[in-house]
């Protein structure tokens, strides 16, 4: 067992178990990225997935915005990508400048390609010593989370080729061939599970899965495709954890938060569509993150910091006016164009407007 050194900073934990807090945790999704000069710095000298596979430059890359930032961030998020795991699965991916499948899936015949058994903490292992590097230089200032993508959504990567408006072709796979895409994500899903169970020995101290395109399915869809593929993944990761088991994070975006909270997480992530006081009904057990509009980081200080008190003020009226069960975010990643003194004013402005009621 590796040792690591002992957490100063555990509002987000704290959070995901739902226990008092004196405001709520903040941190970005894609936090490690563009935006950021010292990012583009580094990518001047290397492709992107050249430092996702090397875990000196995860490192530092993840890191960045944690230097950056200092106390005004809770937690850090390890830099990698959603579609390591195709990789993993024997699929060429490459980012020109956006990803792109030079072989994509294009009929359930097309799976005879994908090897039968993979070994996922030797093709994913660069993954597990970049946590374990981060983790030891973090120096336990913050938490560093670990991802992987959802099995729907990687899917539908590796069938349309890339991103896509429509997902006509994944969409198609559905409802043509059922059985066949059940079978494929229940597959992604076993590989999602030894991958994120490795993350959390190495050092991972929460886990969130991405379903970027869950909101594309009807919710019988979601119901019949996604849902069980996501509670695999809840269910079996913490089974094989046990006692170290983690909370685990569902971003399931577009989808309905009462759908979503079936799945087993512990948190469930909002996007900027949901008023979260319309999820009061969900169960007691379950935290909330997010979920202000990535692009009101673009309408200057005055939007920033009035939009800011507008979702803190809906969270704490949905928490009884107290910042327990809520880790603030942006309700998906932030954009490449953001200048970063306007992501520092949104990380004050959380800190001021979050601490709510504590009597």
């Amino acid at each position: 067992m590796v040792e690591f050194p002992p957490l100063k900073n555990d509002r987000l934990l704290r959070a995901a178990r739902g226990e008092p807090l004196d405001r709520a945790p903040v941190w970005v999704m894609r936090q490690a990225g563009r935006y950021l000069p010292e990012f583009r710095e580094t990518r001047k000298n290397h492709d992107f997935f050249e430092i996702c596979r090397t875990p000196e430059l995860a490192k530092e890359v993840t890191i960045q915005p944690i230097d950056r930032y200092g106390d005004l961030l809770d937690a850090a998020i390890i830099f990698s990508d959603i579609l390591v795991v195709p990789q993993a699965m024997g699929m060429e991916v490459i980012m020109n400048p956006g990803p792109h499948f030079p072989e994509p899936l294009d009929t359930p015949d097309d799976l005879k390609r994908l090897p039968e058994t993979i070994d996922v903490d030797k093709e994913l292992g660069y993954v597990y010593d970049a946590i374990t590097l981060t983790r030891k230089e973090l120096g336990g200032r913050v938490p560093l989370i670990g991802f992987c993508g959802a099995p729907w959504t990687l899917m539908a990567y590796m069938i349309e080729g890339g991103s896509s408006k429509t997902l006509q072709k994944s969409k198609t796979w559905l409802f043509k061939h059922p059985e066949e895409s059940q079978k494929l994500l229940m597959r992604i899903a076993d590989v999602c599970v030894t991958y994120l169970v490795g993350q959390a020995r190495a050092g991972a101290q929460l886990l969130q899965v991405f379903d970027s395109n869950a909101g594309d399915l009807s919710p019988y869809d979601f119901t019949t495709f996604s849902l069980p593929s996501l509670k695999h993944i809840a269910t079996k990761v913490k089974e094989r954890l046990g006692s170290d088991a983690v909370p685990m994070t569902l971003f399931a975006k577009g989808a309905s938060p009462t759908l979503a909270a079936r799945g087993g997480y512990d948190v469930i992530g909002l996007d900027w569509t949901v008023d979260p006081r319309d999820v009061s009904t969900l169960p007691i057990e379950i935290s909330l993150q997010g979920n202000l509009d990535p692009t009101v980081l673009y309408g200057g200080r005055d939007a920033i910091e009035r939009e800011v008190r507008r979702m803190c003020d809906a969270f704490l009226a949905g928490g009884g006016g107290k910042p327990h069960r809520w880790i603030a975010n942006l309700g998906h990643g932030i954009t490449p164009g953001v200048d970063p003194e306007d992501m520092r004013w949104f990380l004050q402005c959380v800190q001021k407007y979050s601490a709510g009621s504590l009597d």
